[in-house]
């Protein structure tokens, strides 16, 4: 009894499987001269940091206003209530701006990168436009706070040549899109040299 042939037939090769779809999107070029919005959670961060910063200046003034009682006693009792119903005025607005300004402050800030550089734009009351040609970049950084790691935020910072704008900053990015800008603006070793 022979035995069958059990070598794979090589006329016919199987193709090769389709390797596995991705899990995660390709990343999107970030130099393609679209302009584009903050990452939206930078609104919650300032939102946080301004919380802070009134709860520090809300309670700093109270001590001081506590201690101006405690040691003058001549202060009439009119002036007393003035100075606390102008401290809750203060505290209510400065709540009120901690919410609100993020939200109005982000629909105003946009950057786009392309082959000549970035551009940012920003500002609610004064608007101001800063291009930083790629020519220029000295040095890029990428830095978090704890606030923002905890967001999966950064802040870009750019170093140029020259006075004007020696330093740009540019925070609410996604902290994977601040490295990718990073790498993009950093000049070319054919261009270094």
């Amino acid at each position: 009894m022979a035995t069958p042939d059990l070598a794979p037939d090589l006329s016919h090769p199987e193709p090769d499987p389709e390797p596995p779809a991705p899990s995660t999107p390709a990343p999107v070029a970030i130099a393609d001269g679209v302009e584009r919005r903050l990452d939206p959670r930078v609104i919650q961060l300032d939102r946080i940091v301004g919380w802070i910063t009134t709860a520090s200046i809300a309670l700093g003034s109270l001590a001081a206003l506590t201690v101006l009682f405690l040691v003058a006693d001549n202060i009439p009792g009119w002036l007393k209530v003035l100075f606390l119903v102008l401290w809750v005025m203060v505290t209510l607005v400065l709540a009120w701006s901690s919410h609100r300004w993020p939200e109005v402050e982000h629909r105003h800030t946009s950057y786009k990168v392309d082959e000549r550089g970035i551009e940012i734009r920003k500002g609610v009351l004064w608007r101001q436009v800063i291009h930083v040609p790629r020519s220029r970049v000295q040095h890029t950084d990428v830095s978090q706070g704890p606030i923002e790691r905890g967001f999966g935020l950064g802040t870009l910072v750019i170093y140029t040549a020259g006075t004007a704008h020696a330093r740009v900053d540019l925070p609410g990015l996604e902290h994977s899109t601040a490295l990718q800008i990073r790498d993009y603006l950093l000049p070319d070793d054919e261009d270094a040299g």
